[in-house]
């Protein structure tokens, strides 16, 4: 009966959580984003782990916009499925960053490899009814 229920809802799942994930990604990637070309340049260097060397300003600038503007883009549910892909890579980036010094253990980078997770599986979901891109 609970499960019936809670299955009538799954629009509303799916909005609160396009809410609370794109909420915490802004408040996360927008001071990134208005960091500037230094900070950009020190977050694209992780791109390095996959042996992309070139061009760190612009792949830091990218996982900047990925985060804070992927983050009221998820609210709205505007280019959602585009936006979790960008978040999975920018998440499965930060992982490999976390867990690149051998000596870390899982809590260290469990965070963003959850997320990563979470927003491979969301791609497939799709944002629900209450978004602009209507499934």
């Amino acid at each position: 009966m609970l499960l019936k229920f809670l299955g009538k809802y799954r629009d509303a799942g799916l909005l609160i959580l396009r809410i609370g994930l794109g909420a915490a990604f802004m408040i996360h990637g927008l001071p990134k984003l208005t960091g500037g070309p230094k900070l950009w340049a020190s977050l694209g260097k992780s791109m390095g782990l996959i042996s992309i060397d070139f061009l760190p300003v612009f792949w830091g600038f990218m996982a900047a916009f990925t985060e804070g503007i992927g983050g009221v883009l998820l609210v709205l549910g505007a280019f959602y499925r585009p936006v979790c892909l960008l978040l999975t890579f920018t998440m499965f980036i930060a992982t490999l960053t976390l867990a690149s010094p051998k000596d870390r253990d899982f809590k260290t980078y469990s965070n963003p490899l959850k997320l990563a997770v979470v927003f491979f599986g969301l791609a497939f979901i799709g944002p629900g009814r209450f978004s602009i891109d209507k499934d």
